[in-house]
């Protein structure tokens, strides 16, 4: 056992004498983390920063959704009389026939067309007849209400959608209209002038389709035409 210490003893002195010692091995150094890299400008955001770009595409969005429905009801206006024209009276009827068929309600459709408005044009001109047009509008106006619908089929012809009334009624308020259009008077270069309306009308029920019904009105039209000019 002493021959083993002093041997040990020995080694280390030795050791010590050449000046070599030995050294522990120093651990790994660890790597330096990496940030993450940047994003690129554009692409993405702080979820705070999207929230004013957010508003602005809704704004914008906005204004579109409004520019449309302008646009939607400029194609379905007429420009001179500021009803609808053929094309938006015809959706409106469509509209209500499906409302009538659901709910089993009741409507009539009216078809009134100028009378002299050709002459009136070829003596005095196109403004004239489209003061006569605008001032039929107005007649037509103050004898429905406003849930009741009106718009020009195309040229002289008009039509208006009333609802909730009978066959009897809408006869009725068919031959009221004549009359109403019968008792203006135009003047124009000194004379006085009048122009006059004929009206036929069709029922709207639950099987009632809008291209059968404008179709009916029309004819009755033309019949009742046919008969003022007799009575003339």
């Amino acid at each position: 056992m002493k021959k083993k210490t002093r041997s040990t003893a020995s080694g280390a002195a030795k050791r010590r004498k050449s000046g070599v010692v030995a050294r522990k091995a120093a651990p790994p150094r660890a790597r330096p983390l990496k940030a993450p890299p940047a994003p690129p400008p554009g692409r993405t955001l702080a979820p705070n920063d999207g929230k004013p770009a957010v508003r602005r595409l809704r704004a914008q969005l906005a204004q579109a959704l409004k520019r449309i429905d302008e646009l939607q009801a400029h194609a379905d206006t007429d420009f001179l009389l500021d009803i609808l024209n053929r094309r938006g009276f015809e959706r409106e009827l469509n509209r209500s026939l499906a409302y009538i068929e659901r709910y089993h309600a009741s409507g009539a459709l009216i078809v009134l067309d100028v009378d002299r408005l050709k002459p009136i044009n070829d003596a005095f001109g196109h403004a004239a007849g489209d003061e006569v047009l605008r001032e039929i509008v107005a007649v037509l106006r103050r004898h429905v209400r406003s849930s009741d619908v009106i718009g020009r089929l195309g040229g002289d012809e008009f039509a208006l959608l009333l609802w909730n009334l009978s066959e009897t009624d809408a006869h009725a308020k068919a031959a009221l209209l004549e009359q109403a259009v019968d008792r203006l008077t135009f003047v124009f270069r000194g004379r006085s002038v009048t122009a006059g309306a004929s009206a036929g009308v069709a029922v709207l029920g639950p099987r009632a389709e809008a291209g059968k019904a404008l179709e009916a009105a029309d004819r009755a039209m033309y019949v009742r035409k046919a008969q003022r000019r007799h009575e003339a």
